[in-house]
C-alpha cells in the first residue's frame, strides 16, 4: 500500500520505496504515518523518531509530506493538521523537516513552505544545490571545454560498468578519508544492495585511463532528475580533465532528456559556507542554485492551520 501510494504521489521518488527507507533501518526508529480518506491513502509522511522529536526521515536527502496530485490546498493543510495531531497525541513535541527541492516533483508543491512561515517554523539550514536545466543548457566556461579536450587528448575512457567496488575502495573511500576525515553516506555494501532492489535507478559511470579507474560518479535517478550521489576523482584530475570529460558525457549524453541535472550541494558549516572551488567547477557546466530548507515547528502549533482559510 506504501510503494503504491508513492509511486502515484506528486512529490516522491524512488527514495521513498521502503526498500530504499529500509536499507538502514537498524540505524532509526521509524516514525512514518499514512493519512487515510475512507480506504484510500492520500498523503503519506517518511519520518523517524529520536526522543520527543519527529524527523521527516534523516536517512534520506530530503522528505516532508508526500501527496496525491489531486490533492488540493485545502486538503492538504487537513492532511497535514492530521499529522501533527497524531504526532501531538503520541507525545512528541517538535518535528523537522527537510523539504525536498521543487526540480525533484512532478507537480508543484510547495505547500510546505507556506505553512512553514503560518506555524512560526525555524529555519535550521538552506543548502544551495547546483543544478543544470538540460532542456536550455547554459555554455559551458572555457575551463570545463579545456578540460574536455584534454581527456580526449589523453585517450580516457568512460564506462557505465556500474563497478562500485574499484570506485569505493580506489577512489572515493580514500578521498573522504584523506580531504575530510569522513565516509561514504552509503557503505560499499549498501550501494550494492540499493542498485540490486533499484537496478534502473543507480549507476555508476568510471572514467579509465588505459585499465586503471582514475575517476567516477554514482547517479541517482528519478523521474525528473539525474543526480550525483557521489563524485570522486585521482589526483590526476587537473591535469586530465577527467571529471570534465566524464560530467560532460553526462549531461550532452546519457541524461540529455531529463529535465535537470543536479549536482548537490558544495555547503560546509550547516549549510553556513559555499566551497567556493567546487561552486565554481559545477557553475562551469552551466549550474546554477536551487535551495533546500530544513525547518523545526512546534507539533502543537497544529492550531495555527485552523485561521489560514478565510
Amino acid at each position: 500500500m506504501w510503494d503504491t501510494f508513492v509511486k502515484q504521489a506528486k512529490n516522491a521518488t524512488f527514495l521513498f520505496y521502503r526498500d530504499f527507507m529500509d536499507y538502514h533501518q537498524d540505524r532509526f526508529r521509524d516514525a512514518s504515518v499514512m493519512v487515510f480518506k475512507e480506504d484510500q491513502v492520500v498523503a503519506v509522511l517518511p519520518a523517524n523518531s529520536e526522543g520527543s522529536r519527529v524527523f521527516s526521515h534523516k536517512g534520506l536527502t530530503y522528505g516532508g509530506l508526500l501527496v496525491e496530485p489531486k490533492l488540493k490546498f485545502k486538503s492538504i493543510l487537513k492532511c497535514f493538521r492530521k499529522v501533527l495531531e497524531y504526532y501531538a497525541n503520541e507525545g512528541f513535541r517538535d518535528l523537522e523537516l527537510k523539504i525536498i527541492p521543487n526540480i525533484y516533483n512532478k507537480y508543484p508543491s510547495d505547500e510546505l513552505l507556506y505553512v512553514m512561515r503560518i506555524m512560526n517554523a525555524e529555519l535550521l539550514r538552506r543548502d544551495m544545490l547546483s543544478v543544470v536545466q538540460l532542456n536550455t543548457p547554459l555554455t559551458y566556461s572555457k575551463d570545463r571545454k579545456d578540460g574536455v579536450k584534454r581527456a580526449k587528448k589523453a585517450g580516457l575512457t568512460i564506462k557505465a560498468d556500474d563497478i562500485f567496488d574499484t570506485f569505493w575502495n580506489d577512489i572515493l573511500m580514500p578521498n573522504l578519508e584523506s580531504k575530510h576525515g569522513a565516509k561514504p553516506v552509503h557503505s560499499l555494501e549498501e550501494i550494492k544492495l540499493l542498485k540490486k532492489r533499484f537496478p534502473e535507478n543507480i549507476f555508476q559511470f568510471n572514467v579509465y585511463d588505459n585499465q586503471k579507474i582514475v575517476a567516477g560518479t554514482t547517479i541517482f535517478v528519478t523521474d525528473r532528475v539525474a543526480h550525483s550521489q557521489y563524485i570522486s576523482a585521482d589526483d590526476s584530475k587537473n591535469k586530465t580533465g577527467s571529471l570534465d570529460f566524464l560530467h560532460d558525457f553526462l549531461l550532452k549524453g546519457v541524461f540529455r532528456e531529463k529535465a535537470y541535472f543536479d549536482f548537490g550541494i558544495s555547503n560546509e558549516n550547516n549549510g553556513l559556507n559555499v566551497n567556493s572551488g567546487l561552486q565554481y567547477w559545477k557553475e562551469g557546466f552551466g549550474a546554477r542554485a536551487v535551495v533546500q530548507d530544513f525547518y523545526r515547528v512546534s507539533i502543537s502549533n497544529h492550531k495555527k492551520l485552523d485561521a489560514i482559510l478565510i
